[in-house]
């Protein structure tokens, strides 16, 4: 272990994001009454240029009329490349109350992208007075984003949470794919003439988590296009929660539950963890380092291993 200790990550499930654009007005109550633990009203992707200004006066309002409950609620602006999003920030800051945790930066490709927008955040905050610091989640979607990933995640105190997305990280990628996360059809290994898929995206999640983790943030898997393919969603999920992630975009509300199940720990895994746990205590009791739990090898690092899904456990059912 480095002499600098790794900061711990928010305590706040984040096990599914629900999005929906802010320019269909009718959803917002339905995402407010979901099982989702994060909120992102979508002011970017999801809307059309001649509906921006709109889009905003409508996340304003739902932001301070709805009722959120405990949900974390993020407004994603549009991207800095845009001439939208300077507008986005100024509107949501000084009109929406302080029910707004947080804002979404999309596409951001290096440090200096998440500095210009906390300059803004941080100047309106003074000014207007707002106490409630707004945090930041970002989404890396190229490959400069990725490859400034740990610049990126050490860029701003604001910063809580990174995010993949897949689709347009593909395309800066020049991946010769039109799927949005998954397994891809041509993505394949050979092997006694039967085909077995691998994942396209595992190295870029990776260093995604690699990059969360050493500074104190939620590493985050973006959207899974094909909603009506619920093992799909399920498989990368559960890849990307064996890689660190805490939890996954929806993009259809079929896929909350998905993501809820596949980042909740099974009772199982917490029943093994708080065993190990024990076995491991009754270990440094008879003053030995290390013991034999189910047949296999568990010492310090299994502790640290047990911690997680135990920790994780409870702060989903103390939420």
């Amino acid at each position: 272990m480095s002499f600098r200790i790794q900061p711990a990550a928010p305590a706040r499930p984040n096990r599914c994001q629900l999005f929906g654009p802010a320019s269909n007005t009718k959803l917002f109550a339905k995402m407010a009454a979901s099982a989702a633990d994060v909120i992102n009203i979508d002011l970017e992707d999801s809307v059309a240029p001649t509906d921006k200004d709109m889009a905003r006066a409508n996340a304003i309002e739902a932001i301070n009329a709805v009722d959120w409950g405990n949900k974390y609620l993020s407004v994603r602006i549009n991207g800095l490349d845009t001439p939208y999003w300077y507008r986005d920030v100024v509107d949501l800051l000084e009109q929406a109350g302080d029910r707004l945790d947080q804002i979404m930066i999309p596409k951001v490709g290096c440090a200096e992208d998440v500095y210009a927008v906390d300059a803004l955040v941080t100047a309106i905050e003074r000014a207007k007075g707002r106490t409630k610091p707004i945090s930041f989640e970002v989404i890396i979607e190229s490959a400069a984003g990725i490859a400034h990933v740990e610049a990126i995640a050490a860029s701003s105190p604001r910063m809580q949470a990174i995010s993949l997305g897949a689709a347009d990280f593909a395309a800066s990628m020049g991946m010769q794919t039109t799927g949005i996360g998954g397994t891809q059809e041509d993505y394949y290994m050979l092997r006694d003439g039967a085909k077995y898929w691998s994942d396209p995206w595992h190295w870029a999640q990776t260093a995604i988590v690699a990059a969360c983790r050493t500074h104190g943030l939620l590493p985050v898997d973006g959207p899974f296009g094909d909603f009506s393919d619920d093992e799909g969603y399920i498989a990368q999920s559960k890849r990307s929660a064996t890689l660190g992630m805490v939890g996954k975009w929806a993009i259809h509300p079929k896929q909350i539950a998905l993501a809820n199940e596949v980042f909740t720990p099974s009772e199982a895994k917490v029943t093994e963890a708080r065993e190990i746990l024990a076995a491991m205590e009754e270990a440094k009791a008879r003053g030995e380092g290390a013991t034999v739990y189910k047949g296999r090898l568990v010492d310090i690092a299994s502790i640290k291993q047990a911690e997680v899904i135990v920790r994780q456990s409870e702060m989903i059912a103390g939420s």
